[in-house]
């Protein structure tokens, strides 16, 4: 197949899940003999702007009328079978729909995280689940807290693409990938259009390393931010270190703002090791050493990417029991579950998961196996291909019977 993929890569400064996933999933289309074309922007690429031109990005979020022309031009020569849209935010804008609408190119969209119903994307504010917005016909609620960066002000270009742009997204796209059930659920009941949701989980590349022993620390890997549950994990890491500790250490790696909490907290102790970013390269070896990786979200991922890499390594997971993680984690097999933001029921479960070497090694053989059947290349391959031809042919029987 021919595939255009559109996205928005999110600032280098940051590791981005996301930018991985597209990223992957081109290198896995093309090398499976499909062509695949990029049309992207890149949020590095603001701070190289005029003044004048960075004042004018929020007025693009909403609407950008030059990728409308410029991608229509493009789909016109090239004539891909499906666009397949990932990021827009914040410089190609739902614009790029009109454009395919234009050329009368089918369009597919993975939705990464809740932008759909949530500005912010994320469901989640001031450290607690929230669902103000999800089913209202206008993103107030979100402009009033400052949900997007603590700022009425930037929440606003995302408030009102959001409003104006809804009815666009769920007529103009054949099919919205959601990356977990729990994430589909939670779309279907907010009003999205159920039979143009389906169920792809990521893939997560073959690490080439299996863990070999019984793991030598426990894992944090991702974003330090509260959301992510750091801080929870170190209430409960605090409380286990109180009773003597779990014979092992936590090793950090991440990073984001509460890097400066985590590094003061860290330092001058034996039983927690902050080693700042690694490369994926360090990532595959910290995961392949792991007793466990810890995963204590406070807000509800759409996936988790890093437990479903702890699965292909052959390593049992602690997460949070809510979102994506009850569909990865299944409790007490492939890993532990605990009660979401309760740092005692997390701190029990990593006790648990470092007490018996046996029952953790058998964890981690039915982690793998898991992975195995849901989340392998050779799995993620053939349900994105499954779902572009199911795109394709929507797309050309919508049109044969309104003729």
């Amino acid at each position: 197949m021919h595939v255009l993929v559109v996205h928005n890569r999110y600032s280098s400064a940051q590791p981005s899940g996301e930018n991985r996933v597209v990223d992957e999933e081109v290198g896995l289309l093309r090398a499976a003999g499909h062509r695949v074309d990029l049309f992207e922007r890149r949020s590095d690429d603001i701070a190289a702007r005029s003044l004048l031109g960075k004042v004018a990005v929020p007025l693009l979020v909403p609407w950008n009328p030059g990728v409308r022309t410029e991608l229509a031009a493009r789909l016109r020569t090239d004539r891909p079978d499906v666009v397949h849209v990932h990021n827009v935010f914040p410089l190609l804008s739902p614009a790029v729909l009109a454009a395919c609408a234009d050329v009368g190119v089918p369009v597919v969209a993975t939705l990464h995280n809740y932008t759909q119903v949530c500005p912010p994307g994320t469901l989640h504010r001031d450290g607690r689940p929230c669902t103000e917005c999800v089913g209202s016909a206008t993103s107030l609620p979100a402009v009033r807290h400052g949900c997007y960066r603590n700022s009425r002000l930037a929440t606003v270009p995302l408030a009102v693409g959001l409003s104006v742009n809804r009815r666009r997204w769920w007529s103009g796209v054949e099919r919205f990938f959601c990356i977990s059930a729990a994430q589909r659920d939670i779309l279907v009941r907010s009003g999205m259009p159920a039979e143009r949701l389906v169920v792809k989980h990521n893939f997560v590349p073959d690490p080439g390393t299996v863990r070999a022993g019984d793991g030598e620390h426990l894992l944090f890997l991702g974003r330090l931010a509260e959301p992510k549950g750091i801080r929870l994990l170190m209430s409960a890491w605090d409380a286990l270190a109180a009773d003597g500790g779990v014979g092992v250490p936590l090793v950090v790696a991440g990073a984001g703002p509460l890097e400066a909490e985590v590094t003061a907290w860290a330092a001058g102790r034996d039983d927690v090791r902050y080693v700042g970013l690694y490369d994926p390269a360090q990532c595959r070896e910290a995961v392949s050493r792991a007793v466990c990786v810890v995963a204590p979200s406070m807000a509800r991922e759409t996936f988790g990417l890093v437990v479903a890499e702890a699965m292909a390594a052959g390593v049992p997971a602690v997460a949070a029991g809510h979102g994506a993680f009850v569909e990865l984690v299944e409790d007490g097999v492939t890993g532990l579950l605990h009660r979401p933001g309760d740092a005692a029921s997390l701190a029990s479960c990593l006790r648990r998961i470092t007490a018996g070497p046996d029952r953790n090694r058998e964890m981690g053989r039915a982690a793998q196996r898991r992975y195995e059947r849901g989340f392998s290349p050779a799995v993620g391959l053939e349900r994105l291909v499954e779902e572009y031809r199911s795109a394709t042919a929507g797309r050309t029987e919508s049109m044969g019977g309104s003729k």
